[in-house]
């Protein structure tokens, strides 16, 4: 670990273990500690020359913190008598030490509570201000702001004094993690909460705080009498308990002590307050009287004979005329406010015309889209700039306003894509791995920068900024030609996305963030997998070279096509579906294949009216056959993973070359329901009628060779491919079968038994549905961004 990361977790510690249980300090003490504060972040090579400058009446607690910082990560003491022995200053050390944790909740109920761009833009950009700007502020990091300073000070006294920027953990992905004098926990946990409802009125948050024992920070929990403490002597004997079981048992860790270590860490405290931030959101009270019950989340009256605003929520108290006439309420006129600010645009008359109170205008409103334009000018990110913006003067592309906008960048117009993006294998890797507070700052640190440079750098792959003619349904007051970003990035936090973009470019930019995420963590050399053999069960798009899994992390994505009218809310459950398949699908690849890449499960929906139900249920009842009771047969092939994603764009673009009639397509897909039989016949019927040679060449390497080689000879079953879940259950079976001479292969019981059972499923419906969204003319995607960008190769 760097020497900053050290510095700043011995600070932190110090500068609790000072404080201790006193609620304020004089001033020459408080002028004491911020001494030390100078005295450790001074930039001495030799860092007893660092020691001796600290105040007399500090050296024992920095002593203290330093040892504890220097105690080795493979240091895992069987008996608490050892560490007794070794470490004995630490263990008599009983200042108690604070450690909040807390953030939105409910965040995406908050966001699409209204169904217009410009207000979920602003909620999202509210709470966006809230997690990276004014929480960092209660201790003094980032941008200073007067009014935050004025609100914590009236609100709660004496806490701002108390905290220091080197206290937070970690800050990003709507949540924070940092230590607290044990005084102002539950000040500092009141404080979170405080600011989401004072700010937003209506958003969801929680907060939770308890002390630790400084020897805890590296050993894990433990009883006011250490020596009472539950370790690997007492766990080893008890082991089979189920409930000891429940609590240290890994699955993929075979021996005893290293479970049990894995589990004695700062981890162990993050799983503490991660349990009471739990029961606190679901309304219980944790038998804390001095905090407020979280019981009766923010609510506003309303009454059947007064007009609501446009969420039809919350009673209005003004009527705006922009662009049309608008009924707003106090928190829907935050959110527009906020969008309008985000947006950059500079006149809000309509509401100082209010005479509200409420006034964000001297702190920053971040904005997803000005990140992205300074993203774009750095230096090493030249060549992304150039290709973003062509010919475009930079300085001329403004915001998009609403998805009608994003929507007319795409070919065809009048449709846009919902990408909504999640981390894989975090829980499993924060358990094995993260367990200090250095680790915890890196760990987060690592991903959200990774979100955000996979984000940015898939839009300016395959996105350019658009010429947007208004019409009369705009909401631009100017109706002259203007160029606009075509997207919305609504929120991006931690490991999740969430995104708008014009439809045809929607899985191009799903399949890059994917990639770009893994390459990132990957080149950091912390999070590489050690195997190097591609895992060649775990796709079945067979063509090219399959690329291994090669970081312990990635990410999986649901991407919705739509068109522009469809409700944002109804939108966000139906991508919110496709992420939790595309999810499911991972974790069964890694289970059976020890794959670590990520999937991707997309739907074009044409027509709102098109599911009426969740899409599991229309998958399973709408497009799985069985014709007389024969092999069972799958009308579609979602999810899939990056790799076979890539393959599928190709493949479509294949048939695009190969002129391969529309009316052809679409009477095949009707007769995929018919049976295997039908469908394969009906293909091989166009197929060969086909004129242009070189591209049914194409045609055959593309799609028949690539995705639907047949299981028991060198032919293909084209339009159906091999399920790859009926393999692994037949996995036994098809090596005996494999093993016999031909003639009797064909004629042997067991095939036709396997047959039957076996189950077929077919890209063909995924490839019609994509068919007018994907161009000939489009980027090979299989080709990795930094081969086009000529960006050398790091090793490792």
């Amino acid at each position: 670990m760097n020497n900053d990361s050290r510095t700043r977790i011995v600070t932190a510690l110090v500068w609790c273990l000072t404080w201790g249980k006193k609620h304020n300090l004089s001033h020459n003490e408080l002028s004491t500690l911020h001494q030390m504060r100078q005295a450790l972040a001074d930039e001495r090579e030799n860092e007893s020359d660092r020691f001796h400058v600290v105040p007399d009446e500090m050296q024992h607690f920095v002593t203290l913190a330093q040892q504890l910082y220097d105690i080795d990560e493979d240091y895992k003491p069987k008996k608490l008598s050892e560490l007794k022995d070794k470490y004995l200053d630490l263990w008599n050390e009983d200042t108690p030490i604070g450690l909040v944790y807390g953030g939105a909740t409910k965040i995406k109920q908050y966001i699409f509570e209204a169904a217009k761009l410009p207000d979920i833009r602003g909620a999202s950009a509210l709470l966006d201000r809230i997690n990276l700007v004014d929480l960092p502020a209660f201790f003094g990091d980032g941008q200073r702001s007067l009014s935050i300073e004025q609100w914590l000070d009236t609100n709660f006294p004496n806490l701002r004094q108390a905290l220091i920027p080197e206290l937070i953990i970690y800050s990003t992905g709507g949540s924070i993690l940092a230590f607290c004098p044990a005084e102002f926990v539950d000040d500092l946990a009141n404080a979170i909460e405080k600011r989401y409802t004072h700010e937003t009125l209506t958003a969801n948050s929680c907060a939770v705080g308890d002390t630790f024992k400084l020897l805890e920070f590296r050993f894990g929990l433990l009883q006011d009498k250490i020596e009472d403490t539950f370790w690997f002597d007492q766990y080893e004997k008890n082991q089979d308990n189920p409930i000891i079981k429940a609590y240290f048992d890994q699955s993929e860790v075979k021996d005893p002590f290293e479970r049990f270590q894995n589990r004695k860490n700062f981890n162990e405290l993050v799983g503490k307050l991660a349990n009471q931030f739990t029961q606190r959101r679901n309304g219980n009270n944790l038998h804390k009287k001095e905090r407020p019950s979280r019981c009766y989340p923010p609510i506003f009256e309303t009454h059947p004979y007064l007009q609501r605003d446009e969420s039809d929520r919350r009673s209005a108290i003004m009527r705006v005329e922009f662009p049309n006439n608008s009924f707003l309420s106090e928190p829907l006129a935050r959110k527009r406010l906020v969008g309008e600010i985000a947006k950059r645009e500079s006149s809000h008359a309509w509401y100082d015309n209010a005479n509200l109170e409420w006034r964000p205008f001297d702190i920053w409103i971040p904005s997803w889209v000005n990140k992205f334009e300074e993203f774009l000018k750095k230096d090493n990110n030249q060549q992304l700039a150039s290709r973003y913006y062509g010919e475009v003067d930079k300085k001329e592309v403004v915001e998009a306003r609403s998805l009608r906008e994003i929507a007319s960048a795409s070919t065809p117009s009048g449709f846009v894509a919902y990408i909504y993006a999640d981390g894989n294998n975090m829980g499993g890797y924060i358990r094995q791995n993260i367990k200090t507070p250095q680790d915890y700052r890196l760990f987060s640190k690592d991903i959200f920068d990774a979100t955000q440079e996979s984000v940015y750098k898939a839009l300016a792959e395959y996105l350019h900024p658009y010429q947007y003619t208004p019409d009369a349904k705009s909401s631009r007051t100017n109706k002259e030609p203007v160029w606009i970003h075509p997207f919305e990035i609504i929120t991006i936090g931690g490991d999740d996305v969430l995104l708008v973009v014009p439809a045809d470019k929607a899985l191009e930019i799903a399949k890059t963030i994917g990639d770009e995420f893994e390459e990132y963590l990957w080149r950091t050399g912390r999070y590489s997998l050690d195997q190097t053999a591609p895992n060649l069960l775990a796709h079945r798009y067979t063509t090219g070279n399959v690329p291994p899994s090669k970081c312990l992390l990635s990410m999986s994505t649901g991407v919705l096509i739509t068109a522009q009218d469809t409700p944002i809310y109804y939108a966000d459950k139906l991508v919110s579906q496709l992420l939790k398949s595309a999810k499911r699908y991972a974790k069964e690849l890694k289970k059976d294949h020890k794959y670590y890449g990520g999937t991707v499960d997309f739907l074009v929906m044409k027509a709102v009216t098109m599911i009426s139900s969740n899409i599991k249920e229309f998958r399973e009842q709408g497009l799985i056959k069985n014709k007389d009771g024969e092999s069972k047969l799958k009308l579609y092939a979602s999810p899939y993973t990056l790799y076979e994603l890539g393959g599928l764009i190709e493949t479509v673009k294949a048939f695009k070359k190969a002129e391969f009639p529309r009316s052809q397509l679409y009477q095949i897909r009707s007769l995929l329901e018919r049976g295997k039989r039908t469908a394969i016949l009906n293909y091989r019927y166009f197929q060969i009628r086909l004129a242009n040679e070189k591209a049914k060449q194409e045609l055959k390497d593309k799609f028949e060779s690539a995705w639907c080689d047949a299981l028991t000879n060198n032919g293909n079953i084209a339009p159906w491919l091999s399920d790859i879940a009926s393999i692994r259950r037949n996995l036994l079976l098809l090596i005996f079968l494999e093993a016999l001479p031909p003639e009797e292969f064909r004629t042997h019981y067991v095939v036709i038994t396997l047959l039957k059972k076996y189950t077929y499923e077919t890209i063909w419906r995924e490839l019609v549905d994509l068919y007018p969204f994907i161009t000939e003319e489009a980027d090979n995607t299989d080709e990795s961004l930094a081969e086009k960008l000529n960006v050398p190769e790091v090793t490792q």
